[in-house]
């Protein structure tokens, strides 16, 4: 029965600790709701959602916010937002609320819309990128009217059951917290205004339940081994083994074969890995104060262009970067006494999209990185990533045995040690006689 009990608190225990991430310990999604006004029979209210995840985007086609009414509660308008659907109105004969559902489903708005139907930090098709990345673009808001809803801080209810998709699975979403209400600053800033009532929303990211594959791989080969460490087979499932395409076929050239799905589902080029994307590292050169590493970032789904993409990895030398040359760069210090972690992300305009598969599928930067003497070695595949992420899923590493190694000096010059071998038995010899 103990071992049972025990084992119930587990499985409790486990989805919490999947969504924690080491590399972004506090990287989250927070939902502020801020009443601003009462109404004749509810409030209106500015909803903010801020990522403060470091290298994690919401990529097209954008966030889906959703929840459960407490109450009896209706929307009556939005600004910035909108509901995919209104729900039975039916019991309402003069005015017609937005959405009358128990459980609303809120999109964020397209660019382009009416300036009377835009709110700040609206309108970007739902679209966030990471805190990490470009904190002013990591904002999404929208103003909601609410009816039946109480008119009080004592008689307002607060919504349940948040789920939170961006765009696709993967979020959890704790209850709603009651906070100190937000302080807000006129254009002057000579005066200070507060909410009525405010409470958050914090949503954490889990890729165990995003998915049960990972989304990328990595490769490895260097200047001094001519062997290259490929992904691993399968590294990403092979569920679409018999749905890839050829990178010759002629089903290419096909018209709309590109064309994204609702579902998401890809179309990948057939590789043995079946990864939509694969990070290769190559050891390039090696200097006597600095070493040079090649970077490489291949899209093998026909279907998806990764706009903003991040790429973080985690190596111990990163504490000496000098240069990078074709991507912009951040250290990431999750743990202050420690800079071994850095998040690597496209120039705009000029690399910050990666294509989808083909000819022009691919991104790609050199780094070099200058030797820290007392611990600098290319042993023991040092010289290599210990983890690797895309777009903020951690990609399949290669196993530490497959890595490139330095070749072993007895191989590398076997004159020479042929050579010391015949001295030494000639003067055991000379010193027998």
């Amino acid at each position: 029965m103990t071992s049972l009990v025990l084992a119930g608190c587990f499985l409790l225990l486990l989805p919490c600790a999947a969504a924690y991430d080491p590399l972004d310990p506090n990287g989250n999604i927070t939902i502020k709701w801020d009443v601003m006004s009462w109404t004749a029979d509810g409030y209106v209210a500015a909803v903010t959602m801020n990522n403060f995840q470091m290298y994690r985007h919401v990529m097209s086609p954008g966030w889906t916010l959703g929840w459960t009414w407490a109450k009896k509660e209706v929307i009556w308008s939005m600004v910035g937002a909108q509901t995919t659907e209104q729900g039975d109105c039916s019991k309402f004969k003069a005015n017609i609320p937005h959405c009358c559902k128990k459980t609303p489903t809120v999109v964020d708005l397209l660019p382009g819309v009416p300036y009377n139907q835009q709110f700040t930090n609206c309108c970007k098709g739902g679209v966030l990128s990471s805190w990490g990345q470009d904190p002013q673009a990591s904002v999404s808001a929208f103003q909601v009217s609410v009816g039946q809803a109480g008119t009080s801080n004592k008689t307002v209810k607060l919504p349940k059951n948040f789920t939170l998709l961006g765009p696709g699975p993967g979020y959890t979403c704790g209850p709603a917290k009651v906070v100190p209400p937000t302080n807000f600053l006129t254009p002057d800033r000579r005066r200070k205004t507060q909410a009525l009532m405010t409470w958050n929303v914090t949503c954490t990211y889990s890729q165990f339940l995003a998915r049960k594959h990972p989304s990328c791989c990595v490769s490895f080969s260097s200047f001094y081994n001519e062997t290259i460490t490929p992904c691993a087979s399968c590294a990403c499932g092979c569920e679409n083994k018999k749905k890839c395409i050829k990178s010759d076929s002629k089903l290419l050239s096909v018209v709309g074969i590109n064309t994204p799905r609702k579902d998401n589902a890809p179309l990948l080029q057939c590789t043995h890995h079946m990864c939509p994307v694969r990070v290769h590292w190559h050891v390039k050169i090696n200097y006597r104060d600095y070493w040079r590493a090649k970077i490489a970032i291949t899209n093998f789904n026909y279907r998806m262009n990764y706009t903003q993409w991040t790429l973080v990895v985690q190596h111990p030398n990163l504490n000496n970067v000098t240069e990078v040359f074709s991507f912009d760069y951040k250290p990431l210090e999750p743990y202050r006494a420690i800079n071994d972690t850095g998040m690597f992300y496209g120039m705009k305009f000029y690399n910050d999209l990666l294509m989808e598969a083909g000819q022009f599928g691919n991104v790609q930067s050199e780094v070099l990185l200058r030797k820290d003497k007392d611990t600098f070695t290319l042993k023991q595949g040092w010289a290599f990533p210990r983890k690797v992420y895309f777009n903020g899923d951690e990609c399949m590493m290669p196993p530490p045995e497959a890595y490139p190694f330095l070749p072993n000096s007895a191989n590398q010059n076997p004159v020479r040690f042929s050579t010391w071998i015949c001295s030494v038995l000639t003067l055991l010899i000379v010193w027998i006689w």
